[in-house]
């Protein structure tokens, strides 16, 4: 054969044999790969361009799953629910076609796993699939992971070949492309939008530093991967409800982080799994490691593990599998942010390649579920086979909305709640039968009641990625008790909001409203809207309502019938819209002369002003606090909120109320600073929180001096000098304050609170005579989580909550988180009474 001949029919067979390349802007072929069925559309067809070329928009990657969906038998597109702004949220399922015939079939059979695992042979599970649930870029500017979910969708539609046709009839894949929308609308319109016509890699550039508040986070500013248990969020309860019908045994976690750095994947740092997670998990965990890193290795991509992440908090993506029966695995890609990206240790990092490593992962990811089939099956059969024992038991009596809310946020994770057969008597008191609920262990989710539930004060280690407590009685301020043996237990039921009530009917001259309700600060607004003018007591006294003499407590909203300008039946069925809405307690009041305490008409009782909020929200402001107290007042609440840019302060006198956050505010520069201060003088009650409270202080609105860290002057080796100092910071824990339950800033509350503590700065307690602090730090403070010695020692009789006047005004500063991460309802309170009582003392 002539040599021209010969080296033709080499370089067919050799295109024969090659591997197709995947539909990314940079080279990317996966073994076992024969072809690619032309009918299936890649990216490019549906979307004009290479993924890897600009930043997809949410409105494109659903725009492609529905194209493939349409295309594949082996896809079918979903909606699990919608996000703050509107968007959808969307999922593909892909498996073989045969699996698709019979999906309830294997939903069903993969339910039993937690649900009956002792009716799960193993003959049974080496005939069942392994779920494998992969999610993508919580956080919105963290880009790459929603591209690689599209090329990974196209390459699972179109591969023909026997490896993904096995990998697809031996696995259920679950591809959530993108959990946050909002966030990453956010950041593909800033990327996308200051991109030119040549990429920049300088990272001054413009496309590489987002504004305020940037795209990590959802709408209201939080971040999504640290609200897995609580589920407190919008898109959270949406994405989990469909999480929980699968239950999947392998979920990964696809996210970036900075330039400089190469890929992670776990196992996270040994010593910081938390205890409850089982060593088959982390077993596991490394045995799916080796694929990762195999397939790294294949295309040259550096790599590590078992440093910088820790598997500890069960709120993240990549922690609360590991509490559920399955393996959670965390990927951190070093981040381009931009199309290219100058860097000192990588050279230029370009987001084809990005997006390339977290394709890679999610590759070897789906490798090892099937390779590990029946070992991740068992596993998870085998860690509901457990039996746990004993029981927890939420009071209604007192704290109800709490505790209803704590119930509701476990049974989101599938647990159980059943009422209270029978009087309980635990820890010197009575939990009584109907007013009480019970969360039993001996059911399938009783490790994750332990772990959401229990006190922590014994580590392993003493530094935390995340924080390191999260105990939910304490944060959500119910009335509970851990029993050893479970009481009898009524029926199951639904934790929902109920218990108010109307005592004695139709008032004729007045509502007394109890305040000790969570709601009852939107009770308030509900009323004030209605034109009704309520007073606020200031002392206890008693009054006769429904044939008895109640007893009430200061704080109590005194609502007259009949006032000025107002229809009386607004008032009374604004007072019923609160009873059923907002759950409170109601009396009414036939006279305004009390038996005991001031009369409702007391002068010495102040007449409530609908405050009119404005919170800064903007450079220097803290992304995360703004979003606390923006979500709590305006979506919990439906108190409208005025955002307003710190770096152009407008004219503060449309406003009653100022809110600072957590931040720096070092964009309020002395003529801001002042303006502020003189706004305070005239009447405004301004309301600091942790850094916001810090700038407050150094602005002399309140005398308010800081407690100095004392230095370590400890002479630590270089290698241990970051983890000992470390060590003395409180990354995150439960401490208990003292309050004053006299003070307005007070009321619904007991002699303590627990709060959530973090960073070591702290207030110097006032002077006895200036009267300045509501709530110090008790002699003992820690309740949950990891301090260390030194710290512990600083913290008793510091201030935590401190209040005092400004010429007319009121400045309120308060060195804790009262609303961290909307679980905390146990100290919304505070910050509640911040806003709608400041005024008043």
């Amino acid at each position: 054969m002539p040599r021209l001949g010969l080296f033709l029919v080499l370089l067919v067979a050799a295109a024969a044999t090659a591997q197709p390349q995947v539909p990314l802007a940079i080279d990317y072929a996966i073994d076992g790969t024969a072809a690619y069925d032309p009918t299936v559309p890649t990216p490019a067809d549906v979307l004009g361009y290479t993924i890897g070329e600009r930043h997809t928009r949410p409105e494109e990657v659903v725009r492609y799953l529905e194209a493939v969906a349409a295309a594949s038998p082996r896809v079918t597109f979903g909606v699990h629910g919608e996000t703050y702004e509107g968007r959808r949220l969307v999922h593909a399922t892909v498996t073989s076609p045969a699996n698709h015939a019979r999906l309830d079939a294997i939903r069903a059979a993969n339910a039993r796993l937690s649900e009956a695992p002792g009716t799960v042979s193993d003959a049974e599970l080496a005939t069942m699939p392994v779920v494998v649930y992969q999610g993508y870029s919580v956080h919105g500017n963290e880009a790459s992971g929603t591209e690689a979910a599209l090329v990974w969708l196209y390459h699972l539609a179109a591969a023909q070949g026997a490896d993904v046709e096995r990998q697809l009839e031996q696995a259920v894949v679950l591809i959530d492309p993108m959990l946050n929308p909002d966030g990453r609308d956010r950041f593909a319109d800033w990327a996308n939008g200051w991109r030119g016509g040549s990429p920049v890699a300088d990272p001054a550039d413009r496309e590489h530093r987002e504004a305020w508040p940037y795209g990590r986070t959802n709408h209201y500013l939080f971040d999504l991967n640290r609200d897995w248990l609580p589920t407190e969020l919008k898109e959270s309860r949406a994405r989990m409800a469909w999480w929980h019908t699968w239950r999947p045994q392998v979920s990964t976690d696809h996210h970036e982080m900075g330039p400089e750095a190469t890929f992670f994947f776990q196992p996270g740092i040994p010593s910081r799994n938390n205890p409850n997670t089982p060593a088959a998990t982390v077993e596991l965990t490394g045995a799916i490691a080796g694929y990762h890193a195999a397939e790294l290795d294949r295309i040259g991509s550096l790599y590590y593990s078992e440093e910088s992440f820790d598997d500890f908090y069960y709120g993240k993506g990549s922690t609360y599998p590991d509490i559920n029966g399955g393996v959670g695995i965390l990927f951190e890609q070093a981040s381009s942010r931009a199309l290219l990206r100058e860097t000192d240790e990588n050279g230029e990092l370009s987001y084809a390649f990005t997006v390339r490593n977290q394709l890679a992962t999610s590759v070897s990811t789906l490798r090892a579920a099937v390779a590990l089939r029946e070992r991740l099956l068992r596993h998870a059969r085998d860690f509901y086979s457990e039996p746990q024992r004993g029981a927890y038991v939420v009071a209604l009596d007192r704290r109800r909305t709490r505790g209803q809310a704590l119930a509701q946020a476990l049974a989101r994770s599938r647990v159980r709640v059943h009422a209270l057969a029978e009087d309980v008597r635990a820890e010197g008191r009575v939990y009584r039968a109907g007013e009480a609920l019970v969360v039993p262990l001996d059911q399938p989710q009783g490790r994750l009641v332990t772990a959401a539930m229990e006190r922590t004060l014994a580590y392993t280690d003493s530094l935390f990625y995340d924080v390191s407590a999260w105990t939910f009685p304490l944060a959500y301020g119910a009335d509970v008790v851990r029993l050893d043996r479970a009481p009898v237990l009524g029926a199951q039921v639904d934790p929902a909001f109920d218990g108010g009530r109307l005592v004695g009917g139709r008032a004729t001259v007045a509502y007394a409203v109890r305040w000790d309700r969570y709601f009852a600060p939107r009770a308030l607004r509900r009323l004030q809207a209605a034109g009704a003018r309520v007073r606020s007591a200031q002392t206890p006294f008693q009054a006769s309502a429904g044939g008895a003499t109640q007893s009430f407590d200061r704080g109590t909203l005194v609502v007259p019938v009949r006032q000025p300008g107002v229809d009386p039946e607004a008032v009374h069925a604004a007072v019923a819209q609160a009873v059923a809405q907002d759950h409170v307690e109601a009396f009414a009041l036939d006279t305004g002369l009390t038996p005991t305490g001031a009369d409702l008409g007391s002068r010495s009782w102040p007449v409530l002003q609908a405050p009119r909020v404005a919170l800064l929200a903007g450079e220097g402001a803290d992304v995360y606090g703004v979003g606390e107290v923006w979500h709590l007042l305006s979506e919990r609440f439906g108190h409208p909120v005025s955002l307003l840019d710190p770096t152009s302060l407008p004219d503060l006198d449309d406003y009653t109320t100022l809110v600072l956050a957590d931040g720096s505010y070092g964009t309020l520069d002395s003529t801001a600073t002042a303006r502020v201060r003189a706004w305070v003088r005239d009447g405004g009650v301004l309301v600091g929180i942790e850094g916001g409270g810090r700038w407050a202080a150094r602005a002399g609105l309140l005398g308010a001096s800081l407690r100095e860290i004392p230095t370590d002057s400890t002479a630590y080796e270089y290698a241990d000098r970051p983890a000992a100092r470390g060590a003395q910071a409180l990354g995150g824990s439960i401490v208990e304050v003292a309050l004053d339950p006299t003070h307005p800033l007070a009321y619904g509350y007991g002699a303590t609170v627990p709060v959530f503590k973090s960073g070591t700065a702290l207030f110097e307690p006032g002077d006895a005579a200036s009267g300045t602090d509501v709530g110090v730090y008790a002699e003992t403070p820690l309740l949950s989580g990891y301090a260390s010695r030194e710290t512990l020692a600083r913290l008793p009789g510091a201030a935590a909550l401190k209040a005092g006047r400004l010429g007319a005004g009121r400045v309120i500063l308060m060195d804790f988180d009262p609303a961290f991460r909307a679980f905390w309802w146990g100290t919304d309170g505070l910050l509640l009474n911040a806003v709608y009582l400041g005024a008043t003392f």
